[in-house]
């Protein structure tokens, strides 16, 4: 036996390789990864002071890291800033608001986002690949074309 027996080949995406694409008042958006059958998705975003996310709760585990600026949850007193790692549990809720320009995270999610009104009630899901499809055709309505995005 041999541990050097060729594998599965990494797959290397450079800085440039995939576009942001602006999602209103100067918010953006870059879809890096999309494993349906993990329920994986992997996002990175450029968020704008008083950007807000709609109340959610997450169907699985969420991984966040800044890289720069700050943001919060809502029902929070912590702040997000450059450097800081954060980890949603699976039926965490919350509202994510951006408190300064040029935030960027990005987030590792698993399964869904659970969108809620006032009284709980779920108004509509996100997931990886509708974001994926919300992406590529945000890409092509802004010349992009089609991205070349990690799918499996």
């Amino acid at each position: 036996m041999t541990t050097t027996a060729p594998g599965r080949p990494a797959v290397h995406l450079g800085a440039d390789d995939l576009p942001f694409v602006d999602i209103g008042g100067g918010n953006k958006l870059k879809v890096l990864c999309v494993k349906e059958e993990e329920g994986l998705w992997i996002v990175e975003n450029v968020f704008q002071p008083g950007f807000a996310v709609e109340t959610h709760r997450h169907t699985g585990p969420v991984y966040g890291y800044t890289t720069s600026g700050a943001w919060k949850y809502a029902e929070y007193d912590y702040v997000n800033r450059a450097g800081s790692f954060l980890y949603e549990p699976a039926g965490s809720v919350h509202t994510l608001t951006c408190v300064e320009p040029d935030t960027r995270v990005w987030f590792q999610m698993y399964g869904a986002n659970l969108n809620l009104d006032a009284d709980g009630n779920i108004t509509s899901v996100t997931d990886g690949p509708g974001t994926l499809r919300a992406y590529r055709a945000l890409c092509e309505a802004q010349g992009f074309g089609r991205p070349n995005v990690l799918v499996g």
